[in-house]
């Protein structure tokens, strides 16, 4: 499963039992659409804070039991009503979008957590809950999985960040591995960038090692699909070392044969 964007979580593949297709349509269809609207285009920050404005209002008027304004947001209530989904988990996300639309450096891997805890975390959340699997354990599993794949998409798109003046790399790794935002800007990879990269893929991999055991707790076809998700987020690791961390020239994809491989390792976790 590809790293990218809200992609690096299941969205309804055939592995989802039929009846939670449209809860993680309509779950995915909120994440993306608030995450547009603080990336792309050519909005004004502030246009975009009150573009997630109005996402926000939509959950207030959702938390009060007042009818939506907008069929996507109907739907979306009709989802949180039928499945006990905590509004919060979406709330949070809407303060992640918002922070990206204002913050562009992270000072430390704490404050960088931080961001993934309301960015990513949310959405396994969520999934857990419609599967009604929120067992402490589970969710503590979950968060390491989603926060490793946002990790990894940071290591991804280090270049493309940066066109976007943004840098997730913690401002104290840039300066423990002697590497300068200027290099980044130059695209310049060497033996410190090179080092600084091996650090993240191996707290990453880490991070992901932590969330594992969480696929051998989840029942038939959603167990699958973490499992596939988990080894698309490794095999991205795996191309990243590959590359030495030089994602100017050799930035990670998957191809078919990542696939095959995937599917291979995901039967014997």
């Amino acid at each position: 499963m590809p790293v990218d964007h809200y992609e690096n979580f299941p969205v309804a593949s055939f592995l989802v039992p039929a009846a939670l297709r449209r809860p993680i349509e309509a779950i995915y269809r909120f994440a993306r659409g608030a995450d547009d609207i603080a990336d792309e285009g050519d909005a004004s920050a502030d246009q975009r804070l009150a573009g997630l404005d109005a996402y926000r209002a939509e959950l207030d008027r959702i938390a009060a039991g007042q009818p939506a304004q907008t069929p996507q947001f109907a739907e979306l209530a009709e989802v949180i009503a039928g499945h006990a989904l905590p509004i919060g988990l979406f709330s949070d996300l809407l303060d992640a979008f918002a922070q990206d639309v204002v913050k562009k450096r992270y000072a430390d891997y704490v404050e960088l957590l931080d961001y993934c805890r309301r960015s990513a975390n949310p959405v396994g959340r969520l999934v857990l809950h419609l599967f009604r699997r929120t067992e402490p354990a589970h969710l503590a599993q979950s968060d390491c999985i989603c926060t490793a794949l946002q990790l990894i998409n940071f290591w991804q798109d280090v270049a493309i960040d940066w066109q976007k003046d943004r840098v997730y790399l913690p401002q104290t790794d840039l300066v423990r591995f002697r590497v300068s935002q200027a290099q980044i800007a130059e695209g310049r990879w060497d033996a410190n960038f090179a080092a600084l990269m091996d650090f993240q893929i191996d707290r990453s991999r880490r991070l992901m090692g932590q969330g594992a055991p969480l696929v051998k707790a989840l029942p038939g076809r959603l167990g699958w699909e973490i499992r596939l998700t988990v080894q698309g987020g490794l095999r991205i690791l795996d191309r990243l070392a590959l590359a030495r961390g030089d994602v100017w020239r050799r930035r990670p994809t998957l191809g078919p044969w990542d696939w095959a491989v995937m599917a291979g390792r995901s039967l014997t976790m």
